[in-house]
Parts: C-alpha cells; structure tokens; sequence
C-alpha cells in the first residue's frame, strides 16, 4: 500500500510527474466518491504485520522492563526507552512501518518522561516539570531522527506539561487553576495544529499526518476542562447546565466541519452522552436513557456523515474570503 507521502516522494524523485498523481489521485477520488481533503487520511497500518511486529516490540519491552524494575524503576524506564529507539532504528527508519512507529514513539517519549519523574522517587511539581521538559527533547530527537507524524503531538502536548508544571511550581496558587491552564495549553496546540494544516491545504502530504495527531491532542485539552467545569459526571447539573453542553456541542460540531477535522466531536462525545442520559433521567427513563441517547447520537453522526461535504460547503462559502483560503479546499 502506497500512501499520498509516497507519491510526493516519487514526485521528487522525478520517478512520476506531477500531472500524473494529480490524476491518478483524481481518478481515484471519482472512484471511490472520496476526496482526500474531507476523509481524513492517516497511516495506522500497512499490513498485519506490523500488528505482528507490535505484539513482539511490546512483549520484549514488557519483559525487560518487569525484568529490570526490581532493580530500580527509574533505570527500567530508561531501559525500555532505550530499546524503543534502537527497534525504532529497523522497523522506522529502515522498514517504514506505521504502527510500530507510533507505538515506539509513545513507549519511547512515555518512558522518557516516566524515568525522570521516577528519580525523584515521589512525583511533584517539580518532578513533571523536568520530565515535560525532557520527554519535549526527547521527542525533538526522536523527530530529527525518524519523522514519525504523531511526534510532533507528542512533544506538544510534553511541552505543555512542562510548561503548566513550571507555572504551578513557580506559582502554586495556580493549582486551583488547572482547567484553564490545560484550556489554554489545548488552544496553544490547536494553533499548531492549523499551522501546520495551512501548509498542505490538499492534505497529500506529511503536513496532514501531523496537524491530524495534533488536532486530536488538542481536543481532549479543550474540551475536558469546558465540560468538566459544569459537572457533568458529579450528577449536579441543572437544565440550564444541559442545555449550555448540547450548545457546545453543536459549536464544537461547527468548529470541526469548518477546519474538517472530527477530532473535537469525538472528543467532546462522552460528555454529550453523560448529559443527554442525566437529562432523559431526570424524565422517569432511568435505565434505557443511555439506549435511547445512543440511538439518537449515532444517528445523528451517521446523516451527518453522510452530508458532511455539504454541510460543509454551506458553512465554508459563508465565511471571509481571506479565511477560506486559510482553510481545505471544500468538495
């Protein structure tokens, strides 16, 4: 399998002209009735073998890990950290393995950050302070080296770690303000995110892969501490409180069809789903009100997945024109 990198690559390398990939990859998207702009492309998986491969990376780094931690956890870190990069060497690196590649990038930055919280045996400010900031190097490496598209999501979001760390460290009556510090941090990414978006607006490159990890990264940063601030989960909500998170919601939704990236819906859904069931509780339909939500959201996903292109062409047309050619072509 082939992916649109590739055919960059081969481009390049003069091995097909442009006009060529330019139809093939029109051709294919007449085809299938897709466009690579509004389907979200990423590479997971190439074959089973790269789930054959991962099963084998994650049984070796398990064992040594489990082997070397009655020693010391802070060096059984460093060890599995280590033998992240040194498979990523062949399987990245040489084999070009998707999957792999993303699982040694997050066995490797994670271990990294690990490591170094675990030196100073009980985990504080301090401690995630000086891991954020070495797993952010580490990652920076493991980019020079391997350029592996979810690496860049993975030394933001270490990044912002370190940074709400050193806040809190240097400041502790921040903690009280962790939500609006993480917010923050989600919307710092999120920029990222359209950055590198804006520098391949057909999304057939590389650029794509990245702002895709960095979009979901961002997500989870902004959302959370949105809902969580109503309670959702502490059974405390009032109807206006309802009413405020089915509004969100439906900005969210209008956020993600505009920039075309789903993240933000996906993120945002468990809180969706919490809120609407309290709500058909508070009702008398204790029981089957999580049934009755599933039914109504699924669908409501499914037809909007179906119209996405044309929901989308209505919003995008509606916009400035200085912003829409900020943003993917529409279909």
């Amino acid at each position: 399998m082939y992916s649109d990198d590739d055919l960059e690559q081969a481009v390049d390398k003069e091995i097909f002209s442009r006009a060529a990939v330019t139809r093939f990859r029109d051709y294919i998207a007449e085809r299938d009735n897709t466009r690579a702009v509004d389907e979200e492309d990423f590479r997971l998986i190439t074959s089973f073998n790269d789930i054959f491969v991962v099963i084998a990376c994650l049984l070796l780094l398990l064992s040594a890990g489990w082997v070397i931690q009655g020693t010391s956890t802070a060096l059984s870190a460093a060890v599995v950290a280590a033998l992240s990069w040194g498979l990523a060497e062949f399987f990245v690196l040489k084999r070009k393995m998707a999957l792999p590649a993303i699982v040694l990038l997050v066995t490797f930055v994670g271990n990294v950050f690990a490591a170094i919280v675990l030196i100073f045996g009980f985990p504080d400010e301090k401690a995630f302070m000086l891991a954020g900031l070495g797993a952010t190097f580490a990652a920076w490496l493991h980019w020079t080296r391997f350029h592996v598209p979810v690496t860049v999501a993975a030394g933001a979001a270490t990044a912002v770690a370190f940074v709400l760390a050193a806040l809190i460290y240097m400041m502790p009556s921040l903690r009280d303000y962790l939500n609006s510090l993480m917010f923050a941090g989600g919307i710092a990414i999120f920029l990222l995110a359209m950055r590198w978006d804006m520098a391949d607006l057909k999304r057939v490159t590389g650029h794509s892969d990245v702002a895709f990890w960095l979009h979901l990264t961002a997500a989870p940063l902004i959302v959370h501490p949105v809902f969580s601030n109503l309670g959702i989960f502490e059974g405390t909500q009032t109807t206006l409180d309802l009413a405020i998170v089915l509004l969100l919601y439906l900005v969210l939704t209008v956020i993600s069809l505009v920039i075309d990236r789903r993240a933000f819906m996906v993120s945002s859904l468990i809180y969706v789903l919490a809120a609407l069931t309290e709500l058909l509780d508070t009702y008398g339909l204790a029981g089957d009100s999580f049934a009755y939500v599933g039914v109504v959201i699924g669908f409501s996903l499914l037809l909007l997945s179906g119209f996405w292109h044309k929901a989308r062409r209505l919003l995008v047309q509606n916009l400035p024109a200085a912003w829409q050619g900020r943003l993917p072509e529409v279909a």
